[in-house]
């Protein structure tokens, strides 16, 4: 970072871009059409082995697209983003299995799949979701004055800290001067 002015700015691109927020807004938006699908599959009373099927699979891919599109939106580290990634392509490999095995090895036969569908399922979600929460509780707005900005600065050997509010420094710098003269009419 070069100057405060930057540390300080309001604007996205500090944080998030527009496009990584719009993103992220669709995918837990597809998200949520997926849950709503399979409820209103679900909800019609159909006895319908198919459209049991379809709710399984709209319902199991809507989950880790939504937690998919809550790491899109916040600043994450490539580690994060990666457990997510893989917790869902866990998740979606649960979901593929569903809907090789339901309901012909589902439940009642002797080869029953769906306890080992569900532990796949599961587990890729539970990937995904610590990474989730990994994201969020490491995530923090950096350099957020809270209405002051507090200034340390160092002279020969000495520190002094110096606050002021955050208008009487957006005051000082937007004159484009240089830091040192920023810094003595704050000093003053």
């Amino acid at each position: 970072m070069t100057s405060l002015d930057q540390a300080y700015d309001r604007r996205w691109s500090g944080i998030r871009s527009p496009r990584r927020v719009a993103a992220g807004l669709a995918l837990v938006g597809v998200g949520v059409v997926g849950l709503a699908a399979a409820l209103v599959l679900v909800a019609t009373g159909s006895t319908s082995t198919t459209a049991k099927a379809y709710a399984g699979v709209a319902v199991g891919l809507g989950v880790p697209t939504m937690l998919l599109g809550v790491v899109v939106v916040l600043p994450a580290s490539v580690r994060q983003r990666l457990g997510v990634v893989v917790g869902a392509l866990l998740a979606t490999g649960g979901v593929w299995l569903f809907w090789e095995v339901y309901p012909d090895q589902w439940t009642r036969t002797a080869n029953s799949l769906a306890f080992e569908t569900l532990l796949l399922y599961g587990l890729g979600c539970a990937v995904a979701l610590w990474f989730v929460f990994s994201t969020i509780a490491s995530f923090r707005l950096r350099n957020n004055p809270q209405g002051m900005v507090r200034l340390e600065v160092v002279k020969e050997g000495s520190t002094e800290t110096i606050e002021v509010s955050e208008s009487r420094y957006r005051q000082l710098v937007s004159d484009g001067g240089d830091a040192d003269g920023v810094i003595d009419e704050l000093d003053d």
